[in-house]
Formats: C-alpha cells, sequence, structure tokens
C-alpha cells in the first residue's frame, strides 16, 4: 500500500498544482491551451516513439494484451447499451455518459505507469494505447451519429483518427521496433529529453482544465458513468488478466489503463457534435477527483 501512495502522490499533486495555478491565474491564462498543444503534439508522442523504438516487443504478450483491450472495449459497450433504458437520458446527455464511462485520459495512465512499472510499463501503455485510442473514438462517434442530434462527417472523423499523433506515434515507434531500426542517438537524446517533459506537463494542464463548478451539472449520469469507468471496468480489466495469465507488470498496466478517469477531450467532443458539455465537464471533473480513492483501491487488488 505505501508504494502505491507514494507512486500516486506525485501524479495527483501535480493534477491539484495545475487546478491550484488555473484558479490562481499563474502564470496566465495564455499559458494553459498552448502548454496542453505542445504535449499533444510534441512531448507525448515524443515519449512514445522514444520508448517503443528501444523496446523488443514479445509477440504474444502484445497479442494478449490487445486482446484484453478488445475485450475490455467490448465488455464497457455492452454495460453502457444495456443501461440506455434504465438510465432515461436524452440523446446528448447519454452520449456524455457514454464518454465518461468508456474513455481514458492518457496523461494520467502513462504518468501512473511510469511511477509504478517503469520503462517495460510504458512499452506495454503504448501497445493498449495505439488500440483504445482509435477504437475509443470511434465508438464514440457511432454513439453521436446514432444518438445526437447532430451527424458527425465520417470524412473528418476518418482525416481526424489518421492524423492524431499519438496513433501516429504509437505506430512509428512499434513499427522501428519490430523492424529492429535503432534510431540515431542525436535523434534520441533530443526525443530523450522532450519525453521528460511530457508527464508534468501533460498532468498539470489535466489539472488546470477541472471545472468545480461544473458539479452540479452531473446527476444519475455523473454517477453512473463513474460506477462504470471507476468500478466496473478496472474488475473486468482485472478478470481478463486473470483469465489471460498475464504477468504482473501487464496485469498492473492494463488496470491502471482501465481505472484512470475519463479523457479531457471528451469535452471537446461534447461540445464539436452536439452532447452534453456542461455534463462532461462535470464528469471529468468528479472522476479526476474520486480517482484519488478509487485507484490505490484497484492497484492493491493486482
Amino acid at each position: 500500500m505505501q508504494q502505491i501512495i507514494t507512486a500516486l502522490w506525485p501524479v495527483f499533486a501535480l493534477l491539484m498544482l495545475g487546478a491550484w495555478a488555473r484558479r490562481s491565474d499563474f502564470p496566465g491564462e495564455g499559458f494553459w491551451q498552448p502548454a496542453e498543444r505542445a504535449t499533444y503534439y510534441v512531448l507525448f508522442p515524443a515519449l512514445l516513439v522514444e520508448r517503443l523504438a528501444q523496446a523488443r516487443l514479445g509477440g504474444d504478450a502484445s497479442l494478449l494484451l490487445v486482446s484484453a483491450v478488445l475485450g475490455l472495449l467490448l465488455a464497457g459497450t455492452v454495460v453502457c447499451l444495456l443501461s440506455k433504458p434504465l438510465l432515461k437520458l436524452g440523446a446528448a446527455s447519454y452520449t456524455s455518459f457514454f464518454q465518461g464511462s468508456m474513455r481514458f485520459n492518457t496523461y494520467v495512465a502513462l504518468a501512473i505507469t511510469a511511477a509504478l512499472f517503469a520503462d517495460a510499463g510504458i512499452v506495454y501503455a503504448a501497445v493498449i494505447t495505439a488500440v483504445m485510442v482509435p477504437l475509443l473514438n470511434l465508438l464514440c462517434i457511432l454513439v453521436f451519429a446514432t444518438t445526437a442530434s447532430e451527424k458527425p462527417s465520417w470524412r473528418r472523423v476518418i482525416r481526424t483518427l489518421l492524423a492524431n499523433p499519438l496513433i501516429l506515434a504509437c505506430l512509428l515507434g512499434i513499427g522501428l521496433s519490430l523492424l529492429e531500426w535503432p534510431l540515431p542517438e542525436v535523434l534520441t537524446s533530443v526525443l530523450e529529453l522532450l519525453s521528460r517533459m511530457a508527464l508534468p506537463l501533460g498532468l498539470l494542464a489535466v489539472g488546470a482544465g477541472l471545472n468545480l463548478r461544473a458539479l452540479r451539472h452531473g446527476g444519475r449520469a455523473l454517477v453512473a458513468s463513474s460506477l462504470v469507468k471507476l468500478l466496473l471496468l478496472p474488475l473486468l480489466a482485472l478478470s481478463l488478466a486473470g483469465g489471460l495469465g498475464f504477468d504482473t507488470t501487464m496485469t498492473g498496466v492494463l488496470v491502471v489503463f482501465a481505472s484512470v478517469p475519463t479523457a479531457t477531450s471528451a469535452y471537446i467532443l461534447a461540445r464539436q457534435l452536439g452532447g452534453d458539455a456542461e455534463l462532461m465537464a462535470a464528469i471529468i471533473t468528479a472522476q479526476t477527483l474520486l480517482s484519488m480513492l478509487t485507484l490505490p483501491v484497484a492497484l492493491m487488488l493486482i
């Protein structure tokens, strides 16, 4: 327990520091959006390419991990679909419930993985990211297309997925690893320096995006999505890992990804495609705060 708390404490401390800095208007309102863009388009891709390119991915382990991710997404989607008539939510609210239940915060997941499982964990985390990011985006778009009043453009969706820097970075890193092409040291040294900035700046940006006032717009959708995301999915991940015979590191990384709060980018998608943006902001904030309690418990189960 002490090891888990010691590893998680810096992650949540940076989240709270980011929230405090935003409310204190430090270093200024104009800082946070460029910082988040730099993290998303440069720093995190550098981290993923640098770690994956130097790793030697075991074929069987990677396939088992992909199988577990697919099983987790399928089970979560079924739960969300079965919950729809029970929750009696409007179309816009249901899309926010679905995103809150299924999406994951990549920044928080990678930071916790690095703290607990070091380089070996980051490699597994990158494989999970390469599978989860495109599939979850497609699932969320399908939900918007079938329930929301504004129908998304499939051409724009495909273009967005193909231009996603995290997907591209994972594919590039995995390709270099499989081909066993070493990166030149002059490039590796730069990527390593950029990688060191990714996690702390990403966590500060997530904390800065928290909106406590939005919690008033939660209701049953917030409660239900938090139960699915922070309780049900971690238990499903643990069951899948046990059934597939994962080692401790693979199990831990899968449980971390299943246990982290939903992605802050869900708010942007809700706003762009006619979802309930206020509800989405409430879910993101509530889950980020609740995960400080639920994540240590989930990791103790491993």
